[in-house]
């Protein structure tokens, strides 16, 4: 008798023994299983389907886009439309002036927000609840509805009259510029700060408060105790949030147009490629010519992926250490 007819029998026999119970748990598994793959393997395709389609139509001449014989795969593969693109958006400037800023508006967010968060977590002061209450609404209040208040501050600026006082009664203009960006990130008022801040926090609460006593005890002081201690256990939520930060800054547009409108971002392009692509089949042929809906929408393709490819590369080059600091962060509510 073979091992796997042994087993088969024990399986049955040990079955008739629970009166079918046995069958039923082994059954109930096996459709769990099943559904579950069924349901990833879904939710999967809904994400990667507008992406693929997006990179098979980038590859596509125009005669390939009327074709109805041509679904997925090009029958005149090209790297045209990048080329086309990359002119229209001017791609090499924007590429570096939006890696620059998304890099240093992330680390300067994420250092003061790791600040904040760590005092709302280890310190009591006063008003310590309203002052909390205040990032809650930071992160429940859409920017847009203090756009008004920032173009106008920013527009006019002034610090308590001092500058109107040393510039002969006249303010600055801080607007086309990257300065006010930085100087809102610095006071925590930037992009997705509040949640920052909030995520931080109740990342530091679930830490033994034991540990920092333990450093009192040995002679460390607050400032010591938060970089020696604390910062070095917070390495999984701080690389979480600069992930957050960066990709969210890179994709921004609201914040971008409303002080970056003199800088060229890849973000700020994408909005005009289709204008764009008119101007320049203008410039190529020297008469007026009019771009087809798909020719449109496939430079439109093109240019979304160039966007979102650097960020692509970034998780895939930082997934390992963004699913560990995820998993290990354990946030609480």
């Amino acid at each position: 008798m073979t091992k796997n007819k042994v087993q088969k029998e024990s399986f049955w026999e040990r079955n008739r023994k629970s009166e079918g119970y046995l069958l039923k748990k082994k059954a109930s598994s096996v459709f769990v299983s099943i559904a579950r793959f069924i349901l990833l393997f879904g939710l999967c395709f809904l994400i990667l389907q507008p992406l693929l389609n997006k990179i098979s139509v980038s590859f596509m001449t125009e005669e390939d886009l009327y074709n109805p014989i041509v679904v997925s795969i090009p029958l005149h593969f090209t790297t045209e439309n990048y080329e086309i693109a990359a002119e229209i958006m001017n791609y090499g400037k924007g590429l570096i002036n939006s890696f620059v800023i998304s890099v240093t508006i992330s680390i300067l967010q994420i250092a003061v927000c790791t600040l904040v968060g760590y005092g709302f977590a280890r310190f009591k002061f006063q008003l310590k609840k309203f002052w909390f209450a205040m990032v809650m609404l930071v992160i429940i209040i859409p920017p847009q509805v203090i756009s008004n208040a920032l173009y106008l501050h920013f527009r006019f600026f002034d610090i308590f009259g001092i500058i109107k006082l040393i510039n002969g009664g006249n303010t600055i203009n801080l607007r086309g510029s990257a300065i006010p960006y930085y100087l809102m990130s610095a006071g925590c008022m930037g992009l997705k700060n509040g949640l920052y801040i909030y995520m931080i926090r109740q990342f530091f609460r679930n830490i033994p408060v034991d540990m920092e006593e333990a450093a009192y005890v040995d002679g460390c002081g607050v400032v010591r105790t938060f970089f020696r201690i604390m910062l070095p256990e917070a390495k999984p939520i701080i690389t979480s949030c600069f992930l957050f930060a960066f990709v969210w800054q890179w994709t921004d547009g609201f914040y971008s147009k409303l002080f970056l409108s003199g800088v060229t971002l890849v973000s700020r392009s994408i909005a005009n490629i289709v204008d764009g692509l008119a101007a320049y089949m203008m410039r190529i042929l020297g008469t007026m010519a009019t771009v087809s809906i798909a020719r449109s929408n496939c430079i439109l393709s093109t240019g979304t992926l160039m966007v979102v490819g650097p960020v692509i590369l970034l998780y895939l080059f930082a997934q390992r250490q963004f699913v560990e600091s995820i998993s290990s962060s354990g946030i609480k509510m």
